[in-house]
């Protein structure tokens, strides 16, 4: 390994493993917060619902919101890392505004005739803001 003269192979691997664990926290997208926002959200409805503040009868449509609250934390970490909100920013929020829209259909027994409206409605709003908007 080293001498006791030279200590400089030991100091420069630890100081190039510094520097990449640094360039990895810098470039990490955050996803963690997701988990977090997850669990105090279904806390937060099982605890109502539980105080008999909040009566939820499909309550596993719930996980429906799982892909939702992926695809908002995706376009917020392409806005982050983009500086702009791109194309790709724009489909993520389409994305998660659908899945938003199944879960409150299952959640609140709304009537299934009109998701397909609001579905179209917001995919053609998503497509023209994309053909509009510069990349």
């Amino acid at each position: 390994m080293t001498t006791e003269n030279s200590n400089t192979p030991v100091n420069d691997y630890r100081t190039d493993r510094a520097q990449r664990r640094a360039e990895r926290r810098a470039t990490r997208e955050g996803g963690a917060w997701i988990g977090g926002v997850i669990l105090i959200g279904l806390g937060v409805i099982f605890l109502l619902q539980n105080a008999g503040a909040l009566y939820l009868q499909n309550w596993w449509a719930l996980f429906i919101l799982l892909p939702a609250l992926g695809s908002f934390g995706s376009a917020y970490t392409e806005v982050r890392v983009s500086g702009r909100f791109n194309a790709r920013a724009r489909g993520s929020v389409v994305a998660g505004l659908v899945f938003t829209a199944i879960a409150s259909v299952f959640l609140f027994n709304l009537n299934f005739s009109l998701l397909l409206p609001i579905v179209l409605i917001v995919a053609g709003v998503g497509m023209l803001f994309n053909s509009v908007l510069p990349e």
